[in-house]
This record gives C-alpha cells, sequence and structure tokens, in this order.
C-alpha cells in the first residue's frame, strides 16, 4: 500500500501505458517515484530541469488509473501545445481557457461529466470558478497537478496572483492530492510553494540541474540588431527564441529581421488570442525559425531543435 493508503500500481504497468502512449521504453530520474506518488494520492514537489519530463509525471497517472485529473496552468500556449501533442498520441485531454468560445467551452465540460478525458488543463482563474468547482466536486476529481508551481511564489521570479487563490482546492478537496511542478525553485520557494497549497508530508523531488550541453555567452551590446543576425547566421534553419523587454521591440526586430529574409514573428501578450495561436502554430510547426518575444512566450514551448536562446536585453 502506498502512504496514502492507495494500493501501489507495478512500475511495469506504468512502463507499459508510456510505452504505448508515448513510445518510450524507460523513465528518466525521478518519473517513476513522481508517477507513484500520484497513484498513491501523496502530496508532492517535483522540481526538474527543463527537458527532464515533468509534464509525463502527471499525464501518465490518470491514463494508468483510469480516471480524470486537473492541471492548472499560467499560458494558454502551454495548455495548447500539451493537449495538441497528447491529441496526437491518442490521449483523451482537453484544455479550458477565458478566452475560448462559450460553445466550445460547454460542450467540453459535457465531455468532462461524460468521463470522456483523462486530463483537463485550466487556467487557474477559470479552475475556481464555481460553477466549475462544482462540476469537478461532481465527477470527484482525485488529483490536481499545478505546474509551473513557482508562479504561487512571492520569491519565485514569475509570481502570479492568480495562483495564490489555488490554497482554496485544500479546503475545497480536502480528499484529494495537490502535486507541484516547476523547473525553476530555490529551498525558500520549494517552502513557499509548499505552505502557500497546504500540501501535507508532501514528497519532494529535485533533479539534477547541471547541463554541460548548454553555453552561456554574455557580450557588451554595441549593435543590436548587427549582433542577434550574426547570431542567427551561425544557427540558420535551426529554432531560436529572441526576447526582449517591451512589445515594442519585439515588433520592431521582427521587421528588421523579416527585412533581412529571416523566417521570423513576433509574440506577445498584446496580441488577440487568434493571432498568437497562429504564431504559435507556425513555430511549433517549424514555418518559422525565429520567435522575437516577451516573457509571454516560452514556458513550456516543446519544440526539439530549439537551439539558441537571445536576450537582446537584460533578462528579468
Amino acid at each position: 500500500m502506498g502512504k496514502a493508503g492507495t494500493l501501489a500500481i507495478p512500475t511495469a504497468d506504468i512502463l507499459e501505458a508510456v510505452r504505448r502512449c508515448w513510445g518510450f521504453n524507460s523513465l528518466r530520474p525521478l518519473q517513476a517515484q513522481a508517477i507513484q506518488a500520484e497513484l498513491e494520492h501523496r502530496d508532492s514537489l517535483v522540481v526538474l530541469p527543463t527537458g527532464g519530463g515533468k509534464s509525463l509525471c502527471y499525464q501518465a497517472p490518470p491514463l494508468v488509473a483510469g480516471r480524470t485529473d486537473v492541471v492548472v496552468s499560467p499560458l494558454i500556449s502551454l495548455m495548447k501545445d500539451q493537449v495538441d501533442a497528447l491529441r496526437t498520441c491518442g490521449y483523451p485531454a482537453a484544455a479550458i481557457y477565458g478566452k475560448l468560445p462559450p460553445p466550445a467551452r460547454l460542450e467540453i465540460e459535457r465531455e468532462v461529466m461524460a468521463g470522456l478525458y483523462r486530463l483537463i488543463l485550466l487556467a487557474p482563474e477559470r479552475l475556481l470558478a464555481p460553477d466549475f468547482l462544482d462540476l469537478l466536486d461532481r465527477i470527484s476529481v482525485r488529483a490536481f497537478a499545478i505546474d509551473e508551481a513557482h508562479c504561487i511564489s512571492h520569491w519565485g521570479h514569475d509570481f502570479r496572483k492568480e495562483y495564490r487563490q489555488l490554497a482554496v482546492l485544500r479546503k475545497r478537496f480536502p480528499n484529494a492530492s495537490l502535486h507541484a511542478y516547476t523547473a525553476t525553485a530555490t529551498q525558500r520557494v520549494r517552502d513557499d510553494i509548499a505552505a502557500q497549497l497546504g500540501l501535507r508530508d508532501p514528497l519532494v523531488l529535485v533533479g539534477d540541474f547541471d547541463r554541460p550541453n548548454l553555453v552561456y555567452r554574455v557580450i557588451p551590446r554595441v549593435d543590436l540588431y548587427a549582433q542577434v543576425l550574426e547570431v542567427l547566421e551561425r544557427h540558420r534553419g535551426e529554432a531560436v527564441i529572441v526576447y526582449c523587454i517591451s512589445r515594442k521591440d519585439t515588433e520592431t526586430l521582427t521587421t528588421r529581421l523579416v527585412a533581412a529574409g529571416v523566417r521570423a514573428a513576433y509574440y506577445h501578450a498584446g496580441m488577440d488570442a487568434e493571432h498568437r495561436r497562429r504564431t504559435q502554430d507556425a513555430f511549433s510547426h517549424e514555418k518559422l525559425d525565429v520567435i522575437v518575444a516577451t516573457v509571454a512566450f516560452g514556458m513550456g514551448i516543446d519544440r526539439s531543435d530549439v537551439r539558441c536562446v537571445i536576450h537582446a536585453a537584460m533578462p528579468k
């Protein structure tokens, strides 16, 4: 039996589900422990580096257990990427967010009630709407995964006040387990996450963040456009993300890059949802090589050939 009194599912059964859906024959370090914690309904806090396989840790348990779990995500782009990837491999998942047309949202909610999904991805403000909390009550959700959980901490680099409201989950669903996932959390941030979510005796898993394949370069900013173009020439045909501080900067730099023949587009929170979706799709489907963006882009974007990230100004 697991610590929360739930029968542990054999690792072989987990691996079979992972192989069948994702094609992986083995798990990465700490994934098995994180998946087992969710299956045993033991609260957990999982800190794994980018590319370390956090998503699989909360995607596999509902598939193995045949239940519906909820994932809280801070960005529409992040939710959309995950749902598209899951559906591609036959995994029943859906995302609900504020700008989803009401008829589409109501249809998804009906399908949730019918038990057609294993995973529901939600923005925190939608999750905490009274009508949706009632819906989750009716289907007896047993596990919530909080993705990018550093957003809940005042000490984190990307604090979001709506994440603070997730503390209500502990009170509203006392029998459900809570699982926090992030790629970036100091000890102080980890402690704050656990306190804010009210985690009970959580399993804490922290991966190895040594990335010997990464190279960092810091150079004086002299002629930004020329310097960015020179870097892009070295990575021609590869995916590159260029970060700027302001929305205006992303648009100005993109205009110059496009004029130079670079397949580039800008991305920021001031764009309408449809424009952001088209840009994200173009980048994901390799119709664009370069995204020039504010920090609204990048969290959880899944493209395997990103070989360079440029900060055109001092990172926040």
